[in-house]
């Protein structure tokens, strides 16, 4: 009856919540991956965007120390390409972010990629790899040899169209 109901209730929701305490960390990706800029790529079918950075966006440029300007954010996606050519790509995504990517700790041959690519001064430090940054500014690599917009802030001025009416500009 109705006691009965109200048990299977409580018990559902017991079961729910210890399912969602008791989330099974997601399995390893792997393969050969195909860059879309500087911190994100797609496996497969997944898309997979690297946490601890934050590369600068595709159209974006940079200023060099001659006041000149260079596409950081094409030579990041170039250099994200070559490093996923070059070998063996392991990630172990930890969740997914609002548009469906997987974030996600990658390797390549070993290799941390996040470290690569901000040591190589293509990528600001997001959460990790401050030590990789800091080395990267002081020898003026990459981003830091000039001035540049953080990517965060880059996004900002420069949003995407997020439909086919903004993009038409309605």
């Amino acid at each position: 009856g109705r006691r009965g109901a109200i048990m299977a209730i409580v018990v559902l929701a017991a079961v729910a919540v210890l399912a969602d305490w008791l989330d099974p960390p997601l399995p390893p990706v792997a393969g050969i991956g195909q860059a879309s800029d500087g911190d994100s790529f797609r496996l497969g079918a997944d898309r997979v965007r690297l946490l601890g950075l934050d590369a600068p966006e595709l159209n974006q440029h940079c200023a060099t120390s001659q006041d000149g300007r260079w596409p950081c954010g094409r030579v990041a996606r170039d250099r994200m390409a070559g490093l996923l050519a070059s070998g063996s790509l392991q990630c172990q995504p930890e969740g997914h972010d609002r548009y469906g990517r997987l974030l996600a700790h990658c390797t390549i041959d070993g290799s941390d990629l996040g470290a690569i690519m901000v040591a190589e001064g293509l990528a600001v430090a997001a959460g990790g790899y401050a030590g990789e940054q800091a080395s990267a500014r002081q020898a003026g690599l990459g981003i830091w040899a000039g001035d540049f917009d953080n990517p965060a802030d880059w996004r900002q001025d420069h949003p995407r169209p997020s439909g086919l009416l903004d993009w038409l500009g309605f």
